[in-house]
């Protein structure tokens, strides 16, 4: 699926002018103001389908609220604190991030700031300019021997680790996700929390800012550490506690900080700043030219891509976006949702509890997408302005559907090499099941009722049930479409349960008049799927 609205973006941050060029060059129109205050943001953003943003730029609920036609908010760089992802994700809007973009340059930076802790460089520096020679005063210390800990073992924490250790330090560290075995690949010994704290001369994080992560290093962990130990924080503000921080500097548990980063940006207290065992910088970590380039050419490109539907990389709220992407899910996506419209509009509800089974090998761990896209087909033409992959899971919630899934590796006959995908809502007798022919997706079961060929589920369509024992309908149907100058593309009839049968058509375009067939039926219902 392609973004084909992907019209104009908005960079409000200073980016590198190959993100301009590369947007430009994908055929979509690129505003570029930034240091735009948030008034003239909520005024500049309304007809804009994209944003770029670096860190300056916050994107709020409200920023995300006057956005009346944005898509897609994208973040040159790794951390989006300053990005309302939960908003973004209600409203449908697709998040991505640039996480490889500038992991070297936070790195190196990681390591000249533990370089300049151990040998106080800044502070020597400082005290030349004004004309000392203070050598006793600045004693250090080496690295080599030393044990670093580095909490958060992603990209920039494994590429701050291979670095020092290059200095004759040991490394030790800390990450929920990361595995021990991956870690230790890289030669970091991975320890619990409480181990790590008294081992370490040097500590340095590498997390993003959660609230599991908030104030991770405070006073109860810095009484726990070995006195003296040194700090560093190039991640995110609040990682570490400030005033924790401050109060261990003083005391002399800590001896000594370096911080890129910030609470408050740029921070109003100086007591921290002005410290003498404190280095600081001002959120320098991607700030080289190398990065800077790096980011906007990887958000540049990740957004053309996914407006010409090449594919979607860097997501961070619309996972199960990404497989729309790929050609071998992007036709199942398509029956799922299709599916869901064709079970809310024939059960005439969309409350409940929806239920997913798929069977087959090839739609193993499947739930992930399709269960979204039932979704979406289900909640289509509600109370929501737009129902998409990024917020159909979180719309359900809100609007107490339940989904359910389950899978089976043996598909009946003759679908075990395709996979079938079975939808049913809970308290209705109606089950929808379907498949793909080639990549278009059929029905195969409605309310019970098995279709020998099954129906295609695509454009215009017309599903009606009638009495089994009465006469065909399809010429009226025919001579309906005849009137109206409307082609029969395709037409369907299932077996027959319970005295009655189900007819699907498929129409070159919606048929304006029902008045002659309605009374031939039980139900009839026009699709656009």
């Amino acid at each position: 699926m392609a973004f084909a609205k992907l019209q104009k973006v908005l960079i409000s941050d200073s980016l590198d002018p190959c993100c301009r060029d590369i947007l430009q060059a994908g055929g979509i129109q690129v505003l570029e103001k930034p240091g735009l205050s948030k008034e003239e943001l909520l005024v500049e953003i309304a007809d804009c389908d994209g944003l770029i943003v670096r860190s300056a730029t916050k994107v709020t609920a409200d920023v995300l609220e006057a956005a009346e036609r944005l898509q897609v908010v994208g973040r040159a760089g790794t951390g989006v604190d300053n990005v309302d992802v939960e908003a973004a994700t209600r409203k449908g809007v697709l998040v991505m991030n640039t996480p490889a973009g500038n992991s070297l340059s936070a790195a190196e930076l990681t390591c000249g700031m533990i370089l300049c802790l151990a040998r106080q460089i800044p502070q020597a520096a400082a005290s030349m300019k004004e004309g000392k020679w203070d050598r006793k005063k600045y004693m250090g210390m080496e690295l080599n021997g030393k044990t670093l800990g580095v909490l958060g073992l992603g990209r920039i924490g494994r590429e701050v680790a291979t670095r020092m250790q290059a200095f004759g330090m040991k490394t030790i560290g800390y990450d929920p996700i990361i595995t021990p075995e991956t870690s230790a690949a890289f030669g970091v010994e991975q320890l619990p929390l409480e181990q790590i704290w008294p081992l370490c001369d040097f500590i340095t994080v590498h997390t993003p800012l959660l609230p599991s992560t908030t104030g991770l290093l405070n006073d109860s962990t810095f009484a726990k550490c070995r006195r003296g130990v040194q700090v560093v924080n190039c991640a995110r503000g609040g990682i570490v506690d400030e005033g924790a921080l401050l109060r261990a500097l003083q005391s002399g548990q800590c001896g000594g900080a370096a911080l890129d980063v910030f609470t408050q940006e740029p921070p109003k207290e100086r007591e921290l700043v002005n410290h003498p065992n404190v280095i600081c910088c001002p959120h320098l970590g991607a700030s080289t030219r190398e990065a800077q380039s790096r980011c906007g050419k990887e958000i540049a490109m990740q957004m053309v891509d996914m407006a010409t539907g090449k594919g979607l990389a860097g997501v961070v709220n619309g996972q199960a976006l990404s497989k729309a992407f790929a050609p071998q899910t992007k036709p199942w996506i398509a029956l799922a949702k299709a599916l869901g419209t064709v079970l809310r509009t024939t059960a005439k509800q969309a409350q409940g509890s929806v239920q997913l089974c798929t069977l087959g090998t090839p739609l193993k761990d499947a739930e992930s997408y399709l269960a979204p896209a039932v979704v979406s087909g289900m909640l289509a033409g509600g109370r929501q302005k737009e129902v998409t992959l990024v917020n159909a899971l979180l719309l359900a919630q809100e609007a107490g559907l339940k989904v359910t899934a389950t899978h089976n590796d043996m598909a009946p006959e003759p679908h075990g090499s395709a996979g079938l995908l079975q939808v049913s809502l809970q308290g209705t007798p109606l089950r929808v099941a379907g498949t793909l022919q080639g990549s278009t997706p059929v029905l195969r079961e409605l309310g019970g009722a098995t279709f020998k060929q099954p129906a295609p589920l695509a454009g215009h369509v017309l599903i009606y049930r009638a009495k089994a024992s009465e006469p065909s309908t399809l010429p009226t149907l025919a001579g309906l479409l005849g009137k109206a100058g409307i082609q029969l593309q395709s037409y369907h009839s299932s077996g027959a349960v319970a005295g009655e049968q189900w007819s699907v058509a498929g129409l070159s375009a919606p048929l304006p008049d029902l008045t002659e067939l309605k009374p031939r039926v039980t139900d009839v219902f026009q699709l656009h799927l």
